[in-house]
């Protein structure tokens, strides 16, 4: 049995992923995962490359599945199980294995997410990851990927779990569909398969919303009344298979009793949310659509935006980012081939339903398998390597500006060159569909282009578009002008807001409440219209606080939002207020300037300013006050008409001491920024060693780590053996003992290694005898030589047997013959001891039978 829509010769394929502890978790499993279900199951775990691999006869042990080895090229089989050999990377292609040696460093590899992201891509959702037990975080990135194809995910409960780390990483991602212990995963998988691969029901494939079941009409309520998105137009085809899905992870067998499950747990609601969002994309799907854009259309459309406008584009469900960050790409590529290549700035606008999409495309950091779907060259222009993912440079990121958006009922962007909808309109139904083509024309410039998915077209709405590639699924816009309406989506909406009817009210000339505080009223009307303007300040010199009109003192600096007062004061204050500023915070007493000009077109108007630090009240603590009074030209007028020359005097003496001060201040600042750039080169030197030491010390600590997990591993499988041969040698002593033969095992050098209770009959032998030479051994054998005899059976190999009278009377049989290892290695000898004395009474009988 294989899941459904599977190809009928590759079963149903589980990858398992363990580290240190993940024997014992193996085992468990194996111990319940029953044969005859189609599924073959293949393991990956970390392993010393320098050690033999015991993990396929210890899993033997325990599962009556053949485990193997794996082999480059072996096709998988059904029922079988398949163990990742040292130093080697496991992926699965073409329904085969496929070895390959590692690229990165021992205490760097990540073996599991390597199968993982395989089987992500080879199956698609029929794909199967299982975490175990094991340290650090291998299997978090390609449970991911198996999440986002709609595979299936499960985790060993840390709980159960002798190293958590792994399957506590994949569980904090949110990429685990089932956390149980080890010992029940393959029952819930078992349990999974038999639900999906359950016959499709007639009517399973209708596209029509139109009367829908009562349980699936319950379900699509509860979404929308959770998380405001409608998913009644959606075919119900693909939420029956997402809810089935979920249905399969819970152990649901039907759909009413999964939405009543739904309407009592809302944390299900969200994750059946991001089921029925889970996107598949990949970097530049489809390349010869890529090929088309970047070579003829992209170069085109680029002509004709020009340096006077952005080339505007809109990607509709750009899932974690890859559609929207490869058209940034092409867009580069494509300006680079016009015959006059300029800096193009496109405005790139990607949406998407789901927020942890959203936030992961912003990111803009994907895992290395990137690299299958990605040449080397774009690799090495437009993304940066980091140990564990790429990530997208920056100058592409900041081209495309990610949103959350719902196509359906938020409204569109609107004049631009090209959308992307790649994909996303086979997830909705035909009516729905037919409402979002007009919605794209309206958005679209004049020959502005569209671009669909494989599977999709503009159907019977050839009015709105032409096909420019119809095999590729790329659109221009037509001119609608002679058409008489066009059906908008936005149409069956009602509108965002609503006219209110507003009622005049009439404003009395005396207050009606008597009660009003009229002197807080005059107060502050003093204050706003009478009063000078002021500013308050905090500590760092942000404006916190403006009483009366400051435009003429204050502008707001270009660039960011910038509310420091340095930043905001014209040009002609900025010295002397920095200065009084400083001077105010040293004192108690307020710094008064008199005759500022604002700039050097404007001499006539001048200002007094007084600045003021406050100690006290404990509100304005800390804080400065800044007032501004305006000088006009006759008020200076009066104080000169007197003394003009004592005045310009004064002026040059005050301009006099404003030069020597910035010529002091400039020195000071130049020494500073020289101590400054001398201690900030030290800084960046000592960073830079501590930076060196801290990655020799990270990659020291991943080896550590990685070399740990081998050795627990190893551990783990020595102790096995131990256990297994205990328990061989406690069978071989009870075989021994149950024989009644009398037997010594003699090492290379005669001395006692081992013997059976019946020998200690015959010898005197205790426990404390074992390595005592046989020379020094008393025996009740009439036997003088039998040393000699077992040092020539040693020396030749040859069996020496003899009978032997005891002093008892019994008579024995003595045979000697060398002790043979398994590896063809000789290590002594054994000599056996077999009780003829009924023999030889039965033959003296028989003698004096014969002589009588």
């Amino acid at each position: 049995m294989t899941l459904r829509n599977a190809n009928t010769n590759l079963p149903g394929i589980v990858g398992l992923g363990a580290s240190a502890g993940g024997l014992t978790a193996l085992e468990a499993f194996f111990a319940h995962a029953r044969p005859g279900r189609g599924l073959a199951y293949i393991v990956v775990q970390h392993l010393d490359p320098t050690h033999k691999a015991l993990l396929p006869q210890l899993l033997q042990r325990v599962t009556a599945m053949p485990v193997r080895e794996a082999e480059h090229g072996l096709p998988v089989a059904a029922d079988h199980v398949y163990v990742i050999p040292p130093n080697t990377e496991l992926t699965l292609a073409g329904g085969a294995l496929h070895l390959a040696k590692p690229m990165e460093p021992r205490g760097m590899r990540l073996p599991v997410n390597v199968l993982f992201a395989s089987l992500a891509s080879a199956l698609g959702g029929r794909a199967i990851g299982v975490v175990l037990s094991g340290m650090g975080s291998d299997g978090t990135l390609g449970m991911q990927e198996i999440k986002a194809v709609g595979g299936l995910t499960l985790a060993q409960d840390p709980d159960s779990a002798q190293f958590d780390a792994m399957p506590r990483s994949a569980i904090n991602a949110g990429c685990v569909d089932i956390i149980a212990p080890a010992d029940t995963l393959a029952t819930r998988i078992q349990a999974y398969v038999d639900q999906v691969t359950a016959p499709v029901l007639p009517g399973d494939e209708d596209e029509s919303p139109a009367a829908p079941p009562q349980p699936l009409a319950r379900i699509v309520g509860l979404l929308l009344r959770h998380t405001r998105h409608d998913f009644s137009l959606y075919k119900t085809s693909t939420l029956h298979r997402r809810i089935e899905r979920r249905q399969a992870v819970h152990g649901i067998n039907s759909l009413a009793g999964y939405a009543d499950f739904l309407e009592n747990n809302r944390q299900e609601i969200d994750l059946l949310f991001k089921e029925l969002l889970i996107g598949v994309t990949r970097f530049f799907r489809d390349p010869e659509v890529w090929d088309y854009l970047v070579e003829t259309a992209l170069p085109a459309l680029l002509e004709r935006c020009g340096t006077a406008r952005p080339l505007r584009a809109w990607v509709v469900g750009c899932s974690t980012g890859e559609e929207p960050y490869s058209l940034a790409i092409a867009l580069r590529e494509a300006a680079e081939r016009l015959p006059h290549p300029a800096d193009f700035a496109p405005q790139i606008f990607a949406s998407d339903l789901s927020p942890d999409a959203i936030a992961t495309a912003r990111r803009g950091e994907y895992p290395l398998s990137i690299a299958d779907a990605v040449t080397a060259d774009r690799l090495e222009r437009f993304f940066r390597q980091h140990e564990a993912h790429y990530q997208v440079n920056a100058d592409i990121r900041d081209q495309v500006l990610f949103a959350q958006h719902d196509v359906v009922l938020d409204p569109p962007f609107t004049r631009l060159d090209l959308v992307v909808c790649r994909n996303l309109l086979i997830y909705f139904d035909a009516a729905l569909q037919r409402k979002l083509i007009p919605l794209f024309h309206y958005c679209l410039r004049p020959d502005g282009l569209l671009v669909l998915g494989s599977a999709e077209t503009v159907g019977r709405q050839t009015h709105l578009f032409e096909p420019v590639q119809s095999a590729l699924r790329i659109y221009s816009r037509r001119d609608t002008r002679s058409v008489e309406r066009i059906d908008f989506l936005l149409n069956a909406f009602p509108p965002l807001t609503r006219t209110t009817q507003e009622h005049s009210v009439s404003t009395p000339n005396l207050p009606a409440d008597k009660g009003d505080d009229l002197k807080a009223a005059a107060d502050h009307v003093l204050l706003q219209v009478y009063a000078p303007a002021a500013v308050l300040l905090n500590p760092e010199g942000d404006i916190v606080y403006i009483s009366g009109r400051t435009g003429r003192y204050l502008e707001p600096a270009a660039g960011k939002a910038n509310w420091n007062i340095h930043a905001m004061a014209r040009p002609g204050l900025r010295a002397p207020l920095a200065r009084a500023l400083k001077q105010a915070n040293e004192q108690l007493e307020p710094v008064h300037l008199h005759g500022l000009a604002l700039t050097e077109t404007e001499k006539g108007l001048t200002l007094d300013i007084t600045v003021q630090s406050f100690r006290e009240p404990t509100a304005l603590q800390g804080m400065t006050m800044v007032v501004f009074r305006e000088v006009t030209p006759q008020r200076t007028a009066q104080g000169q008409e007197g003394s003009q020359s004592a005045a310009d005097a004064a002026h040059e003496a005050e301009l006099q001491q404003y030069r020597d001060e910035i010529i002091a201040l400039r020195e000071e600042a130049r020494v500073s920024r020289d101590a400054l750039q001398s201690s900030n080169e030290e800084l960046q030197s000592t960073n830079e060693e501590l930076q060196s030491t801290n990655e020799e010390l990270t990659t020291s600590k991943e080896e550590m780590q990685s070399m740990n997990e081998e050795l627990q591993t190893i551990n783990s499988e020595l102790q096995a053996k131990l256990d297994d041969l205990a328990l061989a040698q406690s069978d071989m002593q009870n075989v021994l003992n149950s024989i009644e033969i009398a037997i010594l095992f003699l090492d290379q050098d005669l001395n006692v290694r081992r013997y059976t209770e019946r020998a200690s009959t015959i010898f005197s032998l205790r426990e404390s005898d074992i390595g005592r030479p046989l020379s020094d051994l008393t025996t009740t054998l009439d036997y003088p030589t039998l040393h000699e005899d077992a040092a020539e059976t040693l020396r030749t190999l040859e069996a020496s047997e003899k009978q032997i009278l005891a002093s008892d009377g019994r008579w024995f049989s003595v045979r000697v013959i060398p002790y043979r290892r398994l590896d063809n290695v000789i290590d002594g000898v054994v000599i056996t001891l077999f009780d003829i004395t009924e023999t030889k009474t039965l033959e003296k009988a028989l003698r004096r039978e014969s002589r009588s």
